[in-house]
C-alpha cells in the first residue's frame, strides 16, 4: 500500500509541475507582447490639417486600424471621408444620396 501512494504523490507532483510550468509560459508570453512589442501608438500626437468643403458641418469621427473616418453633412447630403492617420491624406470617400 505504502508504494501505491508513493507513485501516486510522484505522479501528483508531476501534474502540479506540468501546471506550474504552462502557466508560467502564458504569464512570459502575456509579458512579452505588454512590454516588448512596445502596445500601440494611442499617445502618439497627430499634427495637421484637412481641408473640408465650404459649408461642410461634421457629423461623426471615428478611429480605427490606423484610419480616420469623418462623417460630414454637405449640401444636404450625408458623405464619409477615410484619411490615413499618420499622413492625414484622403484614402476613400463615400457619399450617400437620396434617390430621387
Amino acid at each position: 500500500m505504502a508504494s501505491v501512494i508513493a507513485r501516486a504523490r510522484l505522479l501528483m507532483v508531476i501534474a502540479a509541475a506540468t501546471t506550474g510550468i504552462a502557466i508560467a509560459a502564458v504569464v512570459a508570453v502575456i509579458g512579452y507582447r505588454v512590454f516588448a512589442v512596445g502596445g500601440s501608438n494611442l499617445g502618439a500626437a497627430v499634427d495637421g490639417v484637412v481641408t473640408l468643403p465650404k459649408g461642410a458641418r461634421v457629423i461623426a469621427t471615428g478611429v480605427s486600424a490606423g484610419r480616420l473616418v469623418v462623417t460630414l453633412k454637405v449640401d444636404g447630403a450625408s458623405e464619409m471621408r477615410v484619411f490615413d492617420i499618420k499622413t492625414l491624406k484622403e484614402t476613400g470617400r463615400l457619399r450617400f444620396v437620396i434617390a430621387p
